[in-house]
């Protein structure tokens, strides 16, 4: 596997680094069960003080962290300032509430019982490309204030990416192997799952390689969480603020040019005669999005990550067109260096062509004009995938019923679908399992112990007390 930046915005590689060697592996997952056996004993107070520190150098260092972002997988570079303000967020939410999350809970119904919450180890995750400081955070954050220790596989294009994040702990005062980024192959990969040593693993990527890391993770009975895929609607009702619709499912299709997993990936108007202006709104806002060098702030459309990813979103497009789709809005590649697509709307898509059930990850919409609710609904849950959706409506009753009938992990009414430190984040269906963020996601990797306390000389459960 090749670890090395290419930057997207030209094509050039800029940097390559080495994969770790099977010696330093094992001697990286034993410093990591040595410092786990330290850490998790470690009062939450000491763990809160490393992860505050943490992300207060994350927000010190704001510029250089986003420029990583922006030369590696050709995030805009507001956007990049976004999501290191993210990041250093979620870690200050665990570190500000572990201590409430891991309190002891009792048992009314059974006087003498409670259940703690305890860390069971060291945590593998394999992570992606798309939010390389983000995905980290909403793994280390909750992880580490459990007590769990975390070793991350992550994506080989945004190594730079990589070894910034994992500099924050050492800057930080944090113990060696707390925080273990590794350069690993697949063969490696597969050997960290089935190492007695790691406890828990999670995923963030495509359906593929989670089936591929869950069925290991499994046949090792070990814990695991996948976030994969998403194709997420953005339903817009009849009496949704024209203008204000327009901007958001926008923003929702485009932000982080399209690569994200809980972008708006298909649009679907209801009402004929609004669903053609609607069409010609968002192609208008679509076709003013400007190609250009992402570090610029008057660029408005960055490319894709890379440019297997070009070539994979451009035969999508093709095939789509063969299918029998229309492309209402570009459809090629932007005339200049790099690894840009045009801003592309498709419509007339039916349920037999090929890109009816994929995910388009990158600036390409799926737009749709229905007739009812009902079959707004009915089109939204025609997927195989369940992680996000948002449906728009002036009418916030109406807004929640329809959000109650979409087959998702996330809906939101009135707002592109979106993450923040207390919300749960995850999906079902091939969108994967397990959440993570807020309190939920605190909880996945925990053993939690129950220990139940009888008063001295108690019978054995079922002995008869009436004599």
């Amino acid at each position: 596997m090749a670890y090395q930046t290419i930057n997207p915005s030209t094509g050039e590689v800029v940097k390559r680094f080495a994969e770790i060697s099977d010696a330093d592996l094992e001697v990286a997952v034993a410093d990591a069960q040595a410092a786990f056996e330290t850490w998790h004993r470690q009062p939450v107070k000491h763990r809160a003080k490393i992860l505050t520190a943490v992300a207060a150098k994350l927000r010190e260092n704001s510029e250089e962290y986003a420029r990583y972002l922006t030369l590696e997988m050709g995030k805009l570079i507001a956007e990049a300032r976004g999501e290191v303000a993210l990041s250093a967020a979620i870690i200050d939410y665990y570190a500000t509430r572990a201590e409430a999350y891991l309190r002891p809970q009792s048992l009314p119904e059974a006087p003498g019982a409670i259940v703690e919450a305890l860390p069971i180890g060291i945590i593998f995750g394999v992570e992606p490309w798309n939010f390389p400081y983000y995905q980290l955070a909403r793994v280390a954050g909750p992880q580490l204030m459990v007590g769990n220790v975390v070793m991350i596989k992550h994506a080989s294009n945004v190594p730079q990416s990589a070894l910034a994040f994992a500099r924050l702990f050492e800057e930080a005062g944090a113990p060696k192997g707390l925080y273990t980024n590794l350069f690993a192959n697949f063969e490696q990969v597969g050997r960290l799952i089935d190492d007695p040593r790691i406890r828990g693993v999670t995923l963030t990527g495509s359906e593929r390689a989670g089936a591929i890391v869950a069925e290991r993770a499994g046949r090792n009975l070990k814990k695991s969480v996948m976030e994969l895929g998403g194709s997420d609607p953005l339903i817009v009702l009849e009496d949704a603020p024209f203008e204000a619709t327009l901007d958001n499912a926008l923003w929702g299709r485009m932000n982080n040019t399209g690569q994200s997993c809980v972008a708006a990936k298909r649009i679907i108007v209801v009402g004929r005669e609004r669903g053609a202006a609607f069409l010609e709104g968002f192609k208008a806002r679509m076709g003013a999005l400007k190609p250009g060098d992402p570090v610029d702030p008057n660029t408005t459309l960055g490319p894709v990550c890379s440019e297997q990813a070009m070539h994979r979103l451009l035969e999508q497009i093709e095939a789509a067109r063969k299918g029998g789709a229309e492309v209402v809005l570009g459809g090629g590649r932007v005339k200049r260096p790099g690894f840009y697509v045009e801003a592309t709307i498709l419509t007339n898509i039916s349920r037999d062509n090929p890109i009816f059930r994929q995910e388009l990850f990158g600036p390409v919409s799926s737009f749709y004009v229905v007739d009812s609710e009902e079959e707004a609904i009915t089109l939204a849950n025609a997927t195989p995938y369940g992680l996000g959706g948002s449906v728009f409506t002036a009418d916030l009753r109406r807004g929640r019923q329809v959000a109650g009938r979409i087959e998702s992990g996330m809906v939101f009414v009135n707002h592109p679908t979106w993450t923040a430190p207390e919300l749960p984040f995850g999906g079902i269906k091939n969108s994967g399992y397990g959440r993570e963020l807020s309190e939920l996601g605190f909880g996945e990797f925990l053993n939690r112990r129950l220990i139940s306390i009888s008063p001295v000389g108690s019978p054995p459960p079922g002995v008869n007390q009436g004599g």
